[in-house]
């Protein structure tokens, strides 16, 4: 089975300082996964954070959905080189998702249906960078973008805003996710250009 779904072809223009460097622009969003699509009812979703001394946070998605709603619109980076301007989304902020969370975690592992992991500092996620997105361009996320949720954190490259997200694990130190394991970097900024370990 192929590890990504079939490549495409982006249609490159000027962008005026607003692309970082090695990328060029999409109109379309390219779907890449690292294995197959998993279908989560929202019957059945559930997000989570768990702190590092054992305390759980825990939402259904009618109490997920039932939460302050924000509507970011913004530009988004793939490690595979495209970008894309001016995306709109809908979801609730991480900053009132951690309201209350009690922690001095510097970190957060990111845990999705279907296994994937990817790894982050805690204060990415915090003051108006990073949301749990449910729809996107005024239409529910559909599986093969992430739906029913999606981390959404723009100022990184795209593998960081994972799909079918469903717990955020707060640690004290750092524990590389899947692409990090596999030599990704751990921190990925695309206007850094960090793209593998070591860059």
């Amino acid at each position: 089975m192929a590890i990504f779904s079939p490549g495409f072809q982006g249609r490159r223009r000027p962008a005026n300082g607003l692309l970082p460097p090695g990328q060029y622009v999409t109109d379309g969003f390219p779907v890449l996964s690292a294995g197959p699509t998993p279908r989560v009812s929202t019957d059945t979703w559930q997000f989570t954070i768990s702190t590092e001394s054992g305390e759980r946070h825990r939402w259904s998605w009618d109490e997920f959905r039932a939460l302050p709603r924000a509507t970011p619109t913004v530009d988004i980076h793939c490690v595979t080189k495209w970008s894309k301007f001016g995306t709109t989304w809908e979801g609730v902020s991480l900053d009132t998702l951690l309201d209350g969370v009690r922690t001095s975690a510097s970190h957060v592992l990111v845990h999705s249906y279907g296994g994937y992991t990817t790894n982050l500092p805690l204060a990415d996620l915090r003051n108006g960078k990073a949301w749990v997105a449910f729809s996107y361009d005024g239409k529910p996320l559909t599986p093969e973008h992430g739906g029913p949720a999606r981390l959404l954190v723009p100022h990184l490259y795209f593998w960081k805003s994972a799909k079918w997200v469903t717990r955020l694990e707060l640690l004290a130190d750092e524990r590389k996710g899947f692409w990090e394991r596999a030599g990704y970097h751990d921190y990925g900024d695309p206007w850094r250009e960090q793209r593998y370990d070591g860059d």
